[in-house]
């Protein structure tokens, strides 16, 4: 992967930089020890290292609007980091780079249940925002599988889904505003708690942006009341085929689950290996999981039991407890974990139409045996996100290479029927080479344009999302 050579300027200034820093954040909130940025020289795509030039953790909107500024003056790339679980190399630093975390910034700032909305600083993790109002019967909607330790200054950045983003829609959906620092430490405000602000929808433009436009800090989302029950059903089946035509005859039916999870036979198998979920010996699982009233439940439940059967199904599991309900989700939830404990993985996030399911499931296997690469599929059924797990041994030489270019045709398959590169995970720079096989040329000099008018100085997350051939191009262009 390649990446930009460090400007030799900015490393001899490194003691200046790091001075001007810590006049303006406390102590321990300016990380420079070799041994101690080395906690930042990745994320969670940890095949690709590179410490940076220092970290810093502000904890409030004017600590990072200073940081911000002083880097800005001095030339400085910042790299934005929540919590470091992005999967596309999102907040890779570079050798000359600040990474900027958000980590400290977790609290809550307001909350209105009236009006169902919670402010809060983006470094607070996803899973604690429903903790915030769960005791009152609320929560938050967007549930990425690393919502634990996800931050939502990251759900943003790469406008995350998770499980149940079937109904309720990924993290745009569930944004009403944000507070964002500009590179040249300009505070703006960007929509509030309403549902629909006037003028160009920026908001929209933020969402999912990766960094490239400014520092969220502060966010304003959507809370929602609980359901009355929620209940799932598990289906297997002898095909991926089937089981991705059943998927699609669910959505055609008019009926809206809340989730539908699907599991292939190697995932299956790692997950009763490492969870003993009790599921059956199949090629193929699908969780469907439907919310409301127990007369709701039961109805949306019979008319999909109806056509999981016309598929001829292996076992079909109706739960009827919330012990049963948690055995159902407990191997998918262990999914991830669970093909860790086989061998190293590239986790894809390609997107495609639900019609599309049989084809693609049957093409991945087909490249799986044309590259001699075991692929587990485990994804978002229900609109299309697939999350391919390419199996590999990094201590082999070659082998990451070929699962790269396994997860290259695997992607470019998703663009081809009609999907796109990315679903919830971002490009960063895991598909930054690949921009070219959804987008044309004045696509991205659109997009880059863009990203002029935030950031002139292009200092916000370098390397990431254009191909470092077409950005450099582009800012040549426009100098």
């Amino acid at each position: 992967m390649e990446m930009p050579v460090p400007n030799p300027s900015v490393l001899s200034g490194k003691v200046r930089i790091v001075a001007r820093l810590r006049a303006v954040l406390p102590p321990d909130a300016v990380i420079d020890a070799p041994e101690e940025t080395r906690a930042y020289e990745c994320d969670a795509l940890t095949a690709y290292r590179c410490p940076p030039l220092a970290a810093v953790l502000p904890s409030t909107t004017a600590e990072v609007a200073a940081v911000l500024k002083i880097c800005h003056d001095e030339g400085v790339p910042v790299v934005p980091r929540g919590a470091g679980t992005s999967l596309a190399g999102g907040a890779l630093p570079t050798a000359d780079s600040v990474i900027l975390g958000v980590a400290r910034m977790n609290e809550v700032l307001e909350t209105d249940y009236d009006n169902r909305f919670i402010r809060v600083q983006t470094g607070r993790t996803n899973l604690s925002v429903t903790g915030a109002v769960e005791e009152e019967d609320f929560f938050y909607a967007p549930d990425p599988s690393s919502q634990l330790a996800c931050a939502i200054a990251g759900n943003i950045a790469m406008n995350s889904g998770g499980a149940h983003c079937l109904k309720y829609g990924v993290t745009t959906n569930n944004l009403l505003g944000v507070t964002m620092v500009l590179m040249d430490g300009t505070v703006v405000e960007i929509g509030g708690a309403h549902l629909e602000a006037g003028g160009l929808d920026l908001l929209g433009l933020i969402c999912g942006s990766e960094g490239q436009l400014g520092v969220v800090t502060e966010a304003t989302l959507r809370i929602l009341p609980k359901p009355e029950g929620a209940r799932p059903v598990l289906i297997g089946y002898d095909s991926n085929e089937v089981a991705g035509q059943c998927v699609s005859d669910i959505i055609k039916a008019g009926v809206l689950p809340v989730a539908i999870e699907f599991m292939d036979r190697p995932c299956i198998r790692a997950t009763e290996a490492f969870a003993g979920a009790g599921y059956p010996d199949c090629e193929a699982l699908l969780i469907v999981e439907v919310e409301g009233s127990d007369a709701e439940i039961d109805a949306q439940l019979g008319v999909i039991t109806q056509i999981a059967r016309k598929h001829n199904p292996v076992e079909l599991r109706e739960s009827r407890s919330a012990e049963e309900s948690a055995r159902i989700w407990l191997g998918r939830k262990s999914a991830f974990g669970a093909m860790g404990q086989i061998n190293d993985y590239m986790c894809l996030d390609g997107t495609i139409p639900v019609s599309a399911l049989p084809l693609v499931l049957r093409r991945i296997g087909e490249m799986s045996k044309d590259y001699g690469l075991d692929v587990g599929n485990v994804f978002h059924a229900g609109d299309g996100n697939m999350h391919p797990l390419i199996l590999f041994d990094a201590n082999k030489p070659g082998d990451l290479e070929k699962c790269e270019a396994f997860g290259a045709d695997i992607l470019k398959l998703c663009v081809e029927v009609g999907g796109c590169l990315t679903g919830e995970h971002g490009v960063g720079i895991e598909k930054r080479d690949l921009m070219g096989a959804q987008f044309t040329g004045p696509d991205m000099a659109a997009q880059m344009r863009v990203k002029d008018v935030f950031d002139p100085k292009w200092l916000l997350n370098p390397a990431k999302v254009f191909p470092l051939s077409v950005s450099q191009s582009h800012r040549d262009f426009a100098a």
